[in-house]
């Protein structure tokens, strides 16, 4: 939900009148009532204000209803939807994006990137967890032991960190990789493994990781390829599903990687998983997770 009604006071206490599509703020559990009693007025649509605040990019039907000079804010995808966004500055459209807001000491309070960013990271390890067909923690039971599940967490962004630290909270055994070597310590702060693969890429005056080259980037996969194996004695499951769900792209190379693991093993152990299960969950004690940066 874009505004919620505690933001929906400020904005009429500083003399703005805002209008609220009905229903809009019910899935986020914000009842139509709140935003009333927050002094919204609740209507069946929004497109005539003379500006318009969104979680996503408009869609082509949306799009047709701006006009030039309407103002624009939301989370607007300019580096990944450039059609979309050549299609707002045809219209005249005053578009803000909220993914580029500076990270600077100022821009903080409106940093919703890196709070989403937070939310993924948990939300994926929830998923995972739910998704893998075994424990996360270690269980010490009268019929035995049950090892903890092994998580490997690739990018230790916002995201990869909170990823690490809902896994460890989760009782499973972790480990991150990032190429800026500067997150080691926040890796093994919050008490997981740093993988050394060999790789450096300084980060930027923006606090983001350079981009690798082609070279680096190849070394990159081939150390991944032969160290996830290393990590689990078993196999590794394929959780392409709950990458999707938290809007996650999982890399080919990772998948393939484990799945020519999950080969071998199933070879040498006389099974074979269903390999026309939708999301090729299998038993596993690894769990590959890409939290994007």
């Amino acid at each position: 939900m874009a505004l919620v009604p505690e933001a929906v006071s400020k904005l009429q206490a500083s003399g703005f009148r805002v209008a609220l599509e009905r229903g809009a703020g019910v899935a986020a559990s914000f009842p139509d009532d709140a935003y009333r009693e927050a002094g919204a007025e609740v209507v069946d649509q929004v497109w005539d204000a003379d500006g318009v605040v969104k979680v996503r990019k408009p869609n082509d039907e949306e799009l047709r209803r701006l006009r030039e000079g309407q103002l624009l804010i939301g989370f607007l995808e300019p580096l990944t939807d450039t059609a979309g966004i050549e299609q707002l500055t045809r219209r005249g459209v005053n578009a803000f994006a909220m993914e580029s807001i500076p990270r600077i000491t100022r821009a903080q309070s409106m940093d919703a990137l890196s709070s989403q960013a937070t939310v993924s990271g948990y939300k994926a390890v929830l998923i995972a967890a739910e998704s893998l067909p075994r424990f996360f923690p270690m269980l010490m039971t009268a019929a035995g032991t049950v090892a903890p599940a092994k998580v490997l967490v690739l990018g230790a962004g916002v995201a990869g960190l909170q990823a690490i630290a809902t896994a460890r909270r989760l009782g499973a055994v972790v480990a991150g990789f990032d190429v800026r070597p500067v997150v080691k310590e926040q890796v093994e702060s919050l008490g997981a493994t740093f993988l050394e693969l060999g790789v450096r890429g300084e980060e930027t005056a923006g606090g983001y990781a350079r981009e690798l080259t082609a070279d680096e980037q190849q070394h990159q996969q081939d150390q991944l390829a032969e160290r996830i194996p290393e990590m689990s004695p078993a196999d590794v499951a394929d959780l392409a599903a709950a990458f999707r769900r938290v809007g996650m792209s999982p890399d080919d190379w990772l998948l393939a990687a484990a799945r020519k693991r999950l080969t071998e093993t199933q070879r040498s152990d006389g099974g074979w998983p269903n390999e026309d299960s939708d999301a090729m969950e299998v038993h596993t004690t690894l769990t590959a997770i890409r939290a994007l940066r």
